[in-house]
């Protein structure tokens, strides 16, 4: 792919910083002062969980739930946006799952001045309203996915009217709808090489943190659906691993129901369910992958970024998946003694730590745990309240449903 092929979806600057050689790209200073309302981003330290758990970790928690829509989200809506509407952009198509990057997107796009429409996962559209609400607060137009506002959306509502839709159809749908409007381009909220490096901005101001706090992480560990907190989190310690040897783990976090690096292939996929958007090397469950309707909207999604699969199939990061009944028991456990109640796909990452701590607790280490906590869970808790009541359910996505999704991947040829 070349730049000039990419300038159909994205504004040329995010295509530039995806290609670029540098080690650092400065952050502009409009993007900053918006940051400025939330960054730096605390650094908690979970005396009460260690307490808790009996554990000698000292467990640390980047807490990204303070920006105004309550999640990472906005690090990269906000970059994306002032691109945009330096390049002359009027309006903004996206996807969304939860509703996170939506609401992160829609902010953004009223700070600037540009029009947005968002289409959310329908299963998510249906299970958090309020997310909607938000998104509409903002000024954007907000659509259940799939549509019939779009060629592929229609196709797939003639075949199954409650089709509950997935991160990759929403993508297919928003990069149609951005194609056939001449002011319109796409924006994505994670995947992307663009995406993962705004998101570093958490992991450049925890290495400040931990210098200040006199620690550094022996284990830092997210949650991860396509990449983007994990990686905004781990990248700048990662590259402490990778340039001065330093021992520190990686662990992401995924769900059972949509285990795209523990049960994935790692080959040549479409990032979208249409197949319409670019072919990336990535861990995979196949483009034509529809997850269960877990609550854990965020991280239905098919692939992960290209970065973070590379690394993970390198042996740098090891994945974890679980089921939703023992991550809300580790959301609980993390509400009872932090106070902070986590949003589902925030609460993947909490159980990979109290596993971790628990091991540290067994093993007599005094490991130092990092994790972000990508946002909070307000407008989560009717998740909360059908756990509470018994009513969620555990889903191991089979192995032979994994194989019919693989079935499609494209057949790729590579040049010299």
């Amino acid at each position: 792919m070349t730049p000039d092929f990419l300038h159909a979806l994205f504004p040329m600057a995010l295509i530039m910083q995806a290609v670029s050689r540098e080690r650092f790209i400065e952050i502009p200073e409009p993007v900053l002062e918006v940051y400025r309302q939330w960054r730096p981003s605390p650094l908690y330290r979970a005396r009460r969980l260690e307490k808790a758990l009996d554990t000698p970790a000292r467990i640390y928690y980047k807490y990204e739930g303070v920006s105004p829509v309550g999640s990472h989200k906005p690090n990269t809506a906000v970059a994306q946006v002032y691109y945009a509407k330096e390049e002359g952009i009027r309006k903004f198509t996206t996807e969304t799952g939860a509703g996170q990057w939506g609401s992160a997107l829609a902010m953004a796009c009223n700070f600037f001045g540009m029009a947005c429409q968002v289409f959310m996962v329908r299963v998510s559209y249906q299970q958090k309203p309020f997310r909607r609400s938000i998104m509409k607060l903002f000024g954007a137009d907000v659509v259940a996915s799939p549509s019939n506002l779009t060629d592929y959306g229609q196709s797939l509502l003639a075949e199954n009217p409650d089709h509950p839709g997935s991160l990759g159809i929403a993508i297919s749908e928003a990069v149609e709808a951005a194609v056939k409007d001449p002011e319109a381009m796409y924006s994505l909220g994670s995947v992307v090489d663009f995406v993962l490096l705004h998101q570093t901005i958490i992991g450049e101001e925890a290495l400040r943190q931990f210098e200040k706090a006199d620690d550094y992480p022996d284990v830092v560990i997210g949650c991860a659906g396509g990449g983007s907190n994990f990686a905004g989190t781990s990248f700048p310690f990662m590259r402490g691993r990778l340039t001065e040897g330093k021992p520190t783990r990686f662990i992401a976090a995924e769900p059972m129901a949509c285990p795209s690096m523990t049960k994935g292939l790692y080959a040549f996929d479409y990032g979208d369910s249409a197949a319409t958007a670019p072919i990336i090397k990535m861990d995979t469950l196949g483009h034509k992958f529809v997850p269960p309707g877990i609550h854990a909207g965020g991280l239905r999604y098919h692939g992960m970024a290209a970065l973070v699969s590379l690394l993970h199939r390198a042996g740098h990061i090891e994945a974890r998946a679980y089921h939703q009944v023992p991550v809300f028991d580790a959301a609980v456990t993390f509400a009872r003694a932090e106070g902070i109640t986590v949003a589902p796909e925030t609460a993947h990452a909490v159980r990979a730590v109290i596993d971790e701590a628990i091991a540290a607790r067994e093993a007599g280490e005094a490991r130092v745990i990092l994790f972000n906590l990508s946002g909070h869970g307000f407008f989560d808790l009717a998740a909360y309240d059908r756990y509470f009541a018994g009513e969620l359910e555990d889903y191991e996505y089979p192995q032979e449903a994994v194989e019919a999704a693989l079935a499609s991947l494209p057949e790729v040829t590579l040049g010299n």
